[in-house]
């Protein structure tokens, strides 16, 4: 396995190779293959890029067909067939049987992309600089997002002192802790000391947090206080949206609507980059090109886009994951549970983590390591990477997610 041209010319900035040290060839489906042919289950899913499984056929198919019958591949923000498809799609299939309306927007081609410009569209409609976000948080590595991302090594990479941005306490870090009061507190009281602020910004589960899922009545609690409080609620459903959760956008089982929110990752279909920020149609104030990129538009991710979605629908993989996630569980209470009084889990849909935070230090490398040399990949997760991260396919055989769980199991008992 000849890694050296990696060794040697590209950055050390590199991550992922080191904990998957192969050089990977082709994927289907649930797996990976090596360059020496060797199989790998993926419980890792791309950070969540992939759900509906790699080289998807269906979604596949359409992408050839389009490249075969040379479509456009680059046209900025111009008028496409491909964008007016999915945007067709998107619409009528996705928000408007849901009861939603809001205007779409394709920022650019990455997650990221997407928070930066919800970010300037709330401080331009509340003309309000500070944003609150929640600690445990991340929404990406661009300043913007960055400096609503709370984990010490992604912020201190920056290099810089971050602005405008307060951290409110999740409501999972202190027993009895009332996060809603406390923000009322801070707007109420006149020597708090803090601003307040044109949007809150949360994530429905807190996955690199550790997957810290918020109940649905602390959801519609944040909602409320937002909607009492003139503050724009902004959800970043780029991890687990795409039906991630067991529905297509991961705050829908709390019953809310956001202001705005945010979707990438496997809204390109098959792993394509795309990302989208979509708002209430009141809240469109931009100007014409206020806001824009070279690629805030990628027309093959838009094909696979529009297939995925009728793949998701055709298949009822909503209530497939929810399948799913009743196995997933019902392994973790029998089989999981019993190795360790030391061992917690917490999950929804097809998100899973396994915390080992009150074991010894490096006990999760360990076992990830372990899971490896078994041809699982599998990711870390929550404070000091403590937490291993179940994230398959949303596409993945019950044999396949049984087995990937078993790996699991044993990785634990031979690193206990």
């Amino acid at each position: 396995m000849d890694t050296t041209v990696f060794e040697k010319y590209e950055s050390e900035v590199r991550s992922y190779c080191r904990k998957f040290p192969t050089v990977f060839k082709q994927a289907k489906g649930s797996y990976f293959y090596d360059e020496n042919g060797e199989k790998y289950l993926d419980f890792f899913c791309g950070a969540g890029a992939v759900n509906y499984g790699h080289n998807n056929p269906e979604i596949k198919e359409k992408v050839i067909d389009y490249l075969m019958n040379d479509g456009v591949i680059h046209a900025l923000d111009m008028y496409t067939v491909a964008k007016r498809e999915f945007i067709e799609c998107f619409e009528k299939k996705v928000l408007e049987p849901r009861g939603m309306e809001y205007k779409i927007m394709f920022p650019g081609p990455t997650g990221t992309n997407a928070v930066e410009a919800v970010l300037k569209l709330a401080r331009k409609v509340k003309k309000r600089n500070n944003i609150w976000a929640l600690m445990g948080a991340f929404h990406g590595m661009t300043l913007g997002a960055l400096a609503l991302t709370t984990d010490k090594e992604s912020r201190d990479g920056a290099g810089i002192r971050f602005t405008d941005v307060t951290h409110i306490p999740a409501p999972y870090m202190i027993d009895g802790f009332d996060t809603i009061s406390y923000m009322q507190m801070l707007l109420d009281d006149d020597h708090s000391g803090v601003e307040k602020p044109a949007a809150l910004v949360i994530e429905t589960v807190q996955a690199e947090g550790g997957i810290q899922v918020f109940s649905n009545e602390y959801l519609q609690a944040v909602s409320k206080f937002c909607k009492d409080n003139d503050i724009l609620l902004i959800i970043d459903d780029i991890q687990v949206g795409c039906a991630r959760t067991g529905t297509f956008m991961s705050f829908e089982r709390a019953g809310i609507q956001p202001d705005m929110f945010v979707m990438s990752k496997s809204i390109g279909g098959m792993g394509f980059p795309l990302s989208i920020a979509l708002f209430k149609p009141e809240l469109d104030i931009w100007l014409p090109g206020e806001h824009n990129g070279t690629f805030r538009g990628n027309q093959i991710a838009f094909v696979a886009a529009k297939a995925a979605l009728d793949y998701m629908l055709a298949n009822n993989v909503e209530k497939e994951v929810l399948r799913k996630a009743q196995i997933v569980e019902n392994f973790m209470k029998n089989e999981i549970m019993p190795l360790s009084d030391k061992i917690e889990y917490r999950g929804i849909g097809l998100i899973w983590g396994i915390d080992f935070g009150k074991l010894e230090a490096d006990f999760c490398s360990k076992m990830q390591k372990k899971c490896f040399e078994n041809k699982l990949i599998i990711e870390s997760a929550g404070r000091k990477n403590s937490v291993i991260k179940l994230m398959p396919t949303l596409v993945i055989s019950d044999e396949d997610l049984l087995k990937g769980l078993n790996i699991i199991k044993n990785a634990i008992k031979d690193s206990l």
